[in-house]
């Protein structure tokens, strides 16, 4: 059975968080100044100017991830386009972080006033499944392979949102946005 109101797919990371919200935080521990615009890669550490052992960034992100997330940035005009889309749309964030930060990621979205419908944290970057199961129609990343398997396998448009990061080539059916006001935009005209 089809959902009454339609329902977007929406990714937390990089989306719902500002895509810079956590360079201050790597910034600080590794002493060094990386921007945004450096992050070239789906990967904080390519944009380093110095090598970083990747096991040990590992273990000091999966550390302070709790606290890293509980102090995310929410993305510019995030919460009002939400906000309103809640009154017409079904929304269910599908993230890959672990589900042992749930508790954190609800009381975020509660401190931000970000309304949801439904928010899974599936472990993996795969949202296939999850995406799939929930009926998504359209979803909203920031993942460049995740927005093109999304599109391509679930034959449904992907708004990514546009980083230094994501900028390969894309299929028609994944529309790049600048932020939540392009989205909105594209939402209005399509729905």
């Amino acid at each position: 059975m089809k959902p009454v109101k339609p329902r977007f797919g929406i990714d937390i990371d990089g989306t719902v968080t500002a895509p810079d919200t956590l360079i201050p935080h790597i910034n600080k521990q590794y002493k060094t100044n990386i921007v945004l615009d450096d992050v070239v890669e789906y990967d904080f550490l390519s944009a380093f100017p110095h090598p970083v052992d990747r096991k040990e960034f590992a273990r000091w992100f999966k550390e302070n991830e709790p606290y890293l997330y509980s102090v995310s940035q929410i993305a510019k005009d995030a919460q009002s386009i939400l906000k309103n889309w809640h009154k017409q749309y079904e929304l269910y964030y599908i993230s890959a972080r672990d589900n042992t930060l749930y508790d954190i990621t609800k009381r975020w979205f509660e401190q931000h006033q970000v309304p949801y419908d439904h928010i899974e944290l599936i472990g993996s970057h795969d949202k296939l499944e999850a995406a799939k199961k929930h009926r998504i129609e359209v979803f909203f990343e920031d993942k460049h392979d995740n927005a093109v398997e999304l599109a391509e396998e679930l034959k449904i448009p992907v708004l990514l949102f546009d980083t230094p990061y994501n900028r390969k080539a894309i299929p028609s059916n994944v529309i790049r946005v600048r932020d939540w006001k392009e989205a909105n935009e594209w939402i209005m005209r399509h729905f």
